[in-house]
């Protein structure tokens, strides 16, 4: 199996994953954080909902720089508007795996800086497993403990999960 082809099956294994824990925000605790350092539960689903553009970016340039970035953090308006911001970022992502061309593309390398200072240089497949993929799934976990402190039943994502389990 390609490269391309294995970053397409982790993403589409993946997205049903993120769509399942979306699907469970609830919009009357959007401003709801478990610590002052914390992300709100809304801005923390938001994030995750737009974390697949980080494979276009990956894709489309071979640098990123945060500090000419213009980046405003937003939180969704409701689930409907949560699941339609994951939608479109996964579905551009999915149109970019795949309209690469071969797996030489993937090899090449990517950068992300802040101004003069690096953060990450690696190939543009391992920095979509790291910047979309690793990202999204650590920040799931993340939301995963928001919905158990809020108890909301956490939908399993790799299996039953203690509130799918049946006894």
């Amino acid at each position: 199996m390609s490269t391309k082809a294995h970053l397409i099956s982790d993403f589409e294994q993946e997205s049903k994953s993120t769509k399942r824990i979306l699907e469970r925000v609830d919009f009357s605790k959007v401003d709801w954080k478990p610590h002052d350092k914390s992300m709100t539960f809304g801005r923390l689903a938001t994030h995750i909902a737009e974390l697949p553009i980080w494979t276009n970016r990956i894709l489309e340039a071979d640098k990123f720089d945060f500090a000419t970035a213009n980046f405003t953090p937003n939180v969704a308006r409701d689930l409907e508007d949560l699941l339609q911001i994951f939608e479109t970022h996964y579905s551009n992502a999915m149109k970019a795996l795949n309209a690469v061309e071969n797996d030489e593309k993937l090899e090449g390398n990517w950068t992300a800086v802040r101004g003069d200072i690096p953060v990450s240089s690696d190939s543009k497949r391992n920095s979509i497993r790291h910047w979309t993929l690793h990202h999204i799934i650590h920040h799931r976990g993340q939301l995963s403990v928001y919905l158990r402190l809020l108890n909301i039943p956490v939908p399993g994502l790799y299996g039953p999960s203690a509130d799918e389990r049946r006894s």
